[in-house]
């Protein structure tokens, strides 16, 4: 791992933990640090859980569990920071605190220590300029739960140097993880192009084009892991709510939130975490709010009874990944690799990316259908240029062997 021999995580609590666990499975010494010892002993305990886990499955000993956590220490200070060749931010998602950290950690760390921060969606480079190192900060963006997913978005910031963009590729894969470099954009890469996907499922809903259950089963029906709002109820309404935001302030009308959401988070629906999100969990609460809420919502819209199909939800996520590969966010093997690691995408023959699933589909055929909700529901469904590009070339996918990627035969070619 090039001359990373320590590292540290800012952030107790169940992600610090996980992280440190990740990082003390790889073989190397790292630090917790949080504000309170209750939140230290947090992480701390996340870590024993993931060892105890392994221990009981039988793919580890007690003695090897032992040897490991013995790797982890945690702290209220920065005592042990004098030494750190890496350290994680995984702190509250807000960039005035995660600000406040970085400046802290660029007084006690040694020069040559790298700053890295796990946030989902905020500016690397804003964190870089509350430093006197900006070319040593990037994203860390690991997927939770951290020791499964294999996921961890790489994002340099406008002075990150390629030494440190190197160092943590490599850094990242001796923590046995895929490490997928993604230039700095809001949302970054797998929020970016999910948000999409989940938005028009929310927006479907609220329309009456189907309902919740009838939306989530299209969508397990077609392969994929989990339906949108049995994932948004696991992942957080108001993560997915302050998500969407930041994308529509960035990106405009295309990112526009769905009312229906707005509704949710207002009445602190927040899924697992509070008992009820678009489901209830728990069985207490009002089973019939969501019904409540879209019935709101078409009185204030005036808009129901619109057409509901499995492409109307994929094919904003298409769309967005043709914008980020216009931007070069990232190369059509990383979005489609993040896009399967990170989100687990798939169809029914098994793990696929948006970008391969379009070259199947035909890109003619997902700017054909594009225009075609372009026209029912709105600009949302514009479709990218880049696609329309794409296919006044004859670039239509897998039928003439170019699209997104190249074919030979039945085998892609990379």
């Amino acid at each position: 791992m090039g001359y990373i021999y320590k590292a540290a995580v800012i952030g107790g609590g169940t992600m610090g933990g996980g992280i440190a666990q990740v990082i003390s499975f790889s073989g190397l010494p790292v630090i917790i640090k949080d504000i309170n010892q209750d939140m230290v002993d947090k992480g701390i305990e996340a870590a024993r859980q993931v060892y105890a886990s392994r221990v009981s499955k039988g793919k580890m000993t007690q003695n090897e569990m032992d040897q490991k956590m013995m790797l982890i220490s945690g702290t209220t200070t920065y005592e042990g920071f004098d030494d750190v060749d890496l350290v994680i931010e995984a702190v509250t998602e807000r960039m005035d605190i995660k600000k406040a950290v970085f400046k802290e950690l660029d007084e006690v760390c040694p020069a040559s220590c790298i700053l890295t921060s796990n946030t989902s969606a905020l500016s690397i480079s804003e964190l870089g300029a509350a430093t006197k190192r900006p070319d040593k900060v990037i994203g860390m963006h690991f997927f939770n739960p951290a020791p499964v997913m294999k996921l961890v978005e790489i994002i340099p910031g406008l002075e990150t140097s390629e030494d440190t963009i190197n160092d943590v590729m490599e850094f990242t894969s001796g923590l046995r993880k895929m490490p997928v470099r993604v230039e700095e954009c809001a949302g970054f890469l797998v929020n970016r192009l999910l948000m999409p996907f989940f938005n028009e499922a929310v927006f479907a809903a609220q329309e009456g084009a189907a309902s919740l259950r009838e939306i989530d089963k299209a969508v397990t029906d077609r392969g994929m892991p989990m339906g949108p709002f049995f994932l948004a109820d696991m992942l957080g309404v108001d993560v997915c709510y302050h998500v969407q935001h930041i994308l529509h302030e960035e990106y405009g009308t295309r990112m526009a939130p769905a009312k229906l959401i707005d509704k949710l988070y207002a009445a602190k629906r927040w899924g697992a975490k509070t008992g009820a999100g678009f489901y209830v969990q728990d069985g207490t609460q009002d089973e019939a709010f969501a019904e409540k809420a879209i019935a709101e919502v078409q009185a204030e819209t005036g808009i129901k009874g619109t057409s509901f199909s499995f492409e109307r939800l994929i094919l904003p996520m298409i769309n967005e990944a043709a914008y980020a590969l216009q931007e070069k966010v990232a190369s059509p093997n990383d979005i489609d690799i993040a896009m399967m690691a990170g989100a687990g995408m798939a169809d029914k023959s098994g793990p696929k990316g948006p970008l391969a699933l379009a070259d199947e589909m035909g890109l003619d055929v997902v700017v054909a259908k594009l225009e075609e909700l372009q026209a029912e529901l709105g600009e949302r469904f514009r479709p990218a240029p880049l696609l329309k590009r794409k296919v006044r070339a004859g670039h239509l996918g897998v039928k003439t062997r170019k699209g997104f990627k190249e074919y030979s035969g039945e085998l892609e070619t990379v």
